[in-house]
């Protein structure tokens, strides 16, 4: 995923990124809740609200903001060129993995998820802080990576090829339209419905299933690495989980939709099956 040496692994152990704690070029964002943080977050972290990294235009959420607005989030944040960017959260990964996915977007390729997050992080007895932390403003470039992301007119061209696959992250009523969130209910035409949730394994800390079980709930959904996979849900928000996942289990092709069904459901002229 990067030019250069990774400081850590797209998916990082707590054991593993608690030996970086103070290296140079680690940047640790936290994407819990305020409160939260205020009372227990890894030492060193920076604390990042959700809210800075979507856009919303109802009734369409979850975009991406303009270059300009993440130039200025992500560099008061502390990010630039540099930096290797481990992100985590308190609910499994997904406001963190949209957090990657954005640095995806705009070319910054030096990134990892921490696995289970905050939750792995204390049940495994890590030590905390809740001291808050002041980043440094850094000046962050923006290089937009095209391949990380699709739209609706993208999606539109491309229904109907073999090599497409369309991860629909949402619930089983989100995807069969029977719990209406949009103007209309369904699912993009021919997209496969694996939950984020599946992705996890409450058992062990919210930590992501074991790779070869992830591998077979894809198989099984006709998701394979040979083809180009867009994850979606309703925003992009638990969908960029399975967007790393997918990543991180060496898928060369991914994309993430911003805005998902909040932008295709609102949209009376896109083709939906339920």
């Amino acid at each position: 995923m990067t030019a250069v040496s990774p400081l850590l692994p797209l998916i990082v152990e707590p054991d593993r990124l608690e030996a970086a704690l103070g290296h140079p070029r680690l940047l640790i964002v936290d994407l819990c809740s305020r409160e939260n943080y205020q009372t227990s977050h890894i030492p060193g972290a920076v604390h990042l609200e959700y809210a800075r990294i979507v856009d919303q235009r109802p009734p369409v959420m979850g975009l991406l903001p303009d270059a300009a607005r993440l130039a200025d989030v992500l560099g008061a944040l502390g990010v630039s060129s540099d930096p290797h960017v481990v992100a985590y959260d308190c609910e499994g990964g997904g406001k963190a993995s949209r957090l990657l996915w954005t640095l995806d977007a705009i070319g910054h390729r030096h990134f990892s998820l921490l696995n289970g997050g905050l939750v792995a992080w204390i049940e495994e007895g890590h030590r905390v802080n809740g001291s808050p932390v002041t980043p440094t403003r850094n000046t962050c470039p923006i290089m937009p990576n095209q391949d990380a992301r699709a739209d609706k007119a993208y999606i539109r061209a491309q229904l109907g090829r073999k090599d497409l696959g369309l991860l629909d992250a949402r619930s089983p009523g989100e995807y069969r339209g029977t719990d209406l969130r949009a103007a209309r209910g369904g699912h993009i035409p021919g997209a496969r419905n694996i939950e984020w949730t599946d992705a996890l394994d409450k058992t062990n800390h919210l930590r992501l299933k074991p790779v070869e079980q992830l591998h077979a709930v894809l198989q099984a959904a006709g998701l394979t690495p040979d083809k180009e996979i867009i994850t979606y849900c309703h925003s992009h928000h638990r969908s960029a989980l399975w967007y790393v996942v997918l990543k991180a289990l060496g898928y060369n092709r991914v994309r993430g939709y911003p805005g998902s069904w909040s932008d295709w459901g609102n949209d009376t002229a896109t083709p939906i099956e339920q």
